[in-house]
């Protein structure tokens, strides 16, 4: 009865982990949020229970087919973008979940119980970081139609350099005596404010976006 009592703990302790996990995930509209972290966190705890429990000749097996499981679940919720691909966090973050799932399982629960402190501040705390650095380094994409010009979009070439913007792709489509440029440019949040702000201003530009 005592393995039982301990077995029951394991699941409440995975339970915990993943709610405090989920929670965080949940908070900032994340796919996948409170019910799919405690889902991830108690499953892979209770195969890890049962694989000691039946006495599996090979538990790393068990273990291997438990991420490539979780490796569906995580393409699931990553989507890309026009410039960006997002979602990563997210399915790491699955990942992870099922790991502590699976050391609480295994009767490893301070390591469990550790290696969630740092989770939890990786995701909470350095998002500060990471919001700061996107600040001083943020791709936008930019797209402007206007008539049709031999030298209107060097003059935007240009421009951009005034605004200390780097050109990392550019394409140029024109159609009848319309011409489309589009760019990905990287630079500062506030010169992308800036530009933004100049290209709005612009009456040459019949669309604009960004």
């Amino acid at each position: 009865m005592y393995a039982d009592y301990l077995d029951l703990i394991h699941l409440l302790i995975a339970l915990g982990i993943g709610a405090v996990i989920g929670a965080e995930r949940e908070y900032r509209s994340k796919s996948a949020g409170l019910r799919t972290m405690i889902m991830v966190s108690l499953s892979s705890c209770l195969f890890t229970i049962l694989s000691l429990k039946i006495g599996v000749e090979n538990p790393d097996r068990l273990a291997a087919n438990i991420l490539t499981g979780l490796g569906f679940l995580g393409a699931g919720v990553i989507f890309k973008d026009e410039n960006r691909i997002s979602g990563i966090t997210t399915a790491t973050t699955i990942w992870m979940t099922a790991a502590l799932g699976m050391a609480v399982g295994a009767g490893y629960i301070v390591l469990s119980l550790f290696a969630a402190f740092i989770v939890m501040i990786v995701l909470v705390m350095l998002i500060y970081v990471q919001e700061r650095i996107e600040q001083l380094h943020q791709a936008r994409t930019y797209r402007i139609v206007c008539p049709y010009r031999q030298e209107t979009l060097d003059k935007y070439e240009e421009l951009f350099k005034t605004f200390d913007m780097h050109v990392i792709r550019n394409t140029q489509h024109k159609t009848e005596h319309k011409i489309t440029g589009r760019w990905v440019l990287i630079g500062t949040a506030e010169n992308h404010r800036k530009l933004t702000e100049y290209l709005l201003d612009d009456a040459s530009i019949m669309e604009l976006s960004f």
